[in-house]
């Protein structure tokens, strides 16, 4: 039987906290130098921190390699003391939650207005061609023969009854104003003669100028009007006329003294 040799003196070793550049830059010799040094560098070893941190852990802790943390700003050394170190499990499972969105579509713009239909000017030469035809159809009127002096028309029956009435007041005296047998002037005694036959002609000598039509002295007729300036009396034919003259003076028959005296035809 062969026993296991016992070394003199052995011993076990120790169980201690596993060993970190962390570790020494803290609590190993010169570690405020170092400190110091890493303050002043612009290196981060969050990285490194967090991958030694979050390394598994046996019951037989294996040395990680060595990091130089000498060159480490006091905010990188800040931050690899203080920063946790966050692990996530590799089954875990996230969701996002379904949000309903609904759409409105645009309006629809409106439509817009129709362009006024533009209308273009006729030019002058169209409408002067448009208007030669009608020029040549229509027909040209042909002038009117001049129309023959109308003959002197013969005495009515109203003009013959015009002289019978005003002989019959011959020798009424003359009244200015007077308009009846009891005395006349002018055209007071023209105006009660017509009114005999329904006729009715102005008071004043001036109105019965234009009472009727004008007609010379060819076309005279008795019981025509004769008129001049200031008078009025009755034509009788043959250039006589019975007419109230003057103050004094009565009623009666006698050749028409007017110098171009004008003839009206009333009845």
């Amino acid at each position: 039987m062969t026993s296991t040799p016992t070394v003199p003196g052995a011993r076990h070793r120790a169980a201690r906290r596993p060993s970190t550049p962390l570790t020494a830059l803290v609590s190993g010799p010169g570690a405020r130098r170092s400190l110091l040094t890493v303050a002043s560098s612009g290196l981060a070893l969050t990285m490194a921190a967090t991958t030694a941190a979050a390394a598994p852990q046996s019951s037989t802790t294996q040395a990680l390699p060595q990091v130089d943390v000498t060159s480490l700003t006091s905010e990188a050394l800040s931050a690899l003391v203080t920063t946790p170190s966050v692990s996530v499990p590799a089954d875990v499972s996230w969701s996002v939650e379904a949000v309903a969105a609904e759409a409105t579509p645009a309006p629809e713009p409106e439509p817009e207005p129709a362009p006024a239909p533009v209308v273009e000017r006729e030019s002058a030469t169209s409408r002067d061609t448009a208007r030669a035809p009608l020029a040549e159809a229509a027909p040209v009127a042909a002038a009117a023969p001049e129309a023959a002096p109308a003959p002197a028309p013969a005495a009515s029956a109203s003009a013959s009854a015009i002289v019978n009435i005003a002989r019959q007041y011959i020798g009424v005296p003359y009244v200015s104003g007077g308009a009846t047998p009891a005395g006349f002037d002018c055209s007071g005694f023209t105006q009660y003669v017509f009114a005999q036959v329904g006729i009715s002609l102005p008071r004043t000598s001036s109105e019965q100028r234009y009472a009727g039509t004008q007609v010379s002295a060819a076309e005279a007729r008795p019981g025509d009007l004769v008129w001049g300036p200031g008078h009025v009396g009755i034509y009788t034919g043959n250039g006589q006329h019975i007419a109230a003259r003057s103050p004094g003076t009565a009623l009666y028959e006698s050749p028409i003294y007017i110098s171009n005296p004008i003839f009206i035809r009333v009845a």
